[in-house]
């Protein structure tokens, strides 16, 4: 029998989540060995969504019925925060029946929405998850029904999006969109973790805004928060490094304050002449031709493609200056 357990659990608060390999599932990873990552982005599967709603009541709590306010448990706290603020997002009163809880109504709307509506609530439902279930204390917990914690929580709904082959993982308290599993992991998220050291907070939300921009189809946005990341990313190392810029200055000029103050070693130059020309011309080129100005009488089209590209460029190029930058500190 084939069983995984995921992340890590305090064993006061109870074991983590199996996850059961059917025989089924087996023979779809054995079928999918050795092929190209092919991700769906439009639908989410009826099985996925149960899941999820499996995922909160494990890790966030069900709704109980109380005689007292003052015996509320905080699950239900959490799921009249969930249900309200989707609710007022949206325009509405109610994400279901108004004779329902908060947690059946935001089950219901899962099960029924469309697909941006789906991840909307999965966003907002991890968010709740990360920043506030998971400062919660052991009475709330107990009270609630916790089983599960909220790394494990997060990772078994970004095992979920994987084993569906559904692209989206939750990262940094965001949806981000995944178009290779393989730049995700050795670019996308290395970008990320990076970005979360001291000094680096703008750049970190403008990248962060980039991918929520590329899961949405807003293709010129992301492209342009993307390069506002990179050129960002220079900035706050000429800051830490007390070298002068302009703080106008746009990517070019960023770039050459790179080399000139040597973060790439003389050495190795002339092995790195490809890169510099990368860093000065692909992705400034690709807002300057896409999303920099003006798109005149024909409105142009960002292809998804170029975008991913743009994203992964950046993503590799961040990883690389603050690198750079660390190993000189």
């Amino acid at each position: 029998m084939c069983v995984r357990k995921l992340g890590k659990f305090d064993s006061d608060r109870g074991q983590p989540v199996p996850v059961f390999e059917t025989f089924t599932k087996r023979l779809k990873i054995r079928e999918r060995a050795g092929k190209p990552d092919v991700y769906a982005y439009d639908n989410l599967p009826q099985a996925f969504r149960i899941q999820v709603i499996h995922i909160w009541a494990s890790a966030i709590g069900r709704y109980f019925f109380v005689e007292r306010w003052e015996t509320t448990p905080a699950s239900n706290r959490h799921w009249h925060t969930i249900h309200d603020m989707l609710a007022r997002e949206r325009g509405v009163f109610n994400l279901g029946d108004e004779r329902d809880n908060p947690f059946a109504q935001c089950q219901k709307f899962l099960q029924a929405s469309d697909t941006a509506g789906a991840l909307d609530i999965i966003e907002l439902s991890f968010r709740v998850l990360d920043r506030v279930v998971r400062q919660q204390g052991y009475d709330d917990t107990q009270t609630s029904g916790v089983t599960q914690d909220p790394d494990d929580a997060i990772e078994e709904l970004n095992y979920r999006f994987r084993e569906h082959g559904i692209g989206y993982q939750f990262v940094g308290g965001e949806l981000i969109r995944v178009d290779s599993q393989y730049l995700h992991a050795e670019a996308v998220m290395p970008a990320l973790s990076l970005l979360n050291d001291e000094g680096f907070d703008g750049p970190a939300e403008e990248f962060l805004r980039a991918h929520d921009h590329y899961r949405k189809g807003r293709n010129k946005e992301a492209i342009v928060e993307a390069l506002k990341a990179f050129e960002s990313t220079m900035k706050c190392i000429c800051e830490q490094r007390k070298w002068l810029y302009s703080p106008t200055a746009s990517a070019k000029p960023l770039v050459e304050i790179m080399f000139r103050n040597a973060l790439v070693p003389p050495y190795l130059e002339s092995q790195f002449g490809a890169l510099r020309a990368l860093l000065e011309s692909g992705i400034p080129t690709v807002r300057d031709k896409t999303s920099g100005h003006g798109q005149g009488a024909t409105p142009t089209t960002v292809p998804s493609y170029l975008t991913a590209y743009a994203l992964h460029l950046t993503a590799s190029n961040i990883v690389f200056l603050i690198g750079a930058h660390r190993s000189r500190s």
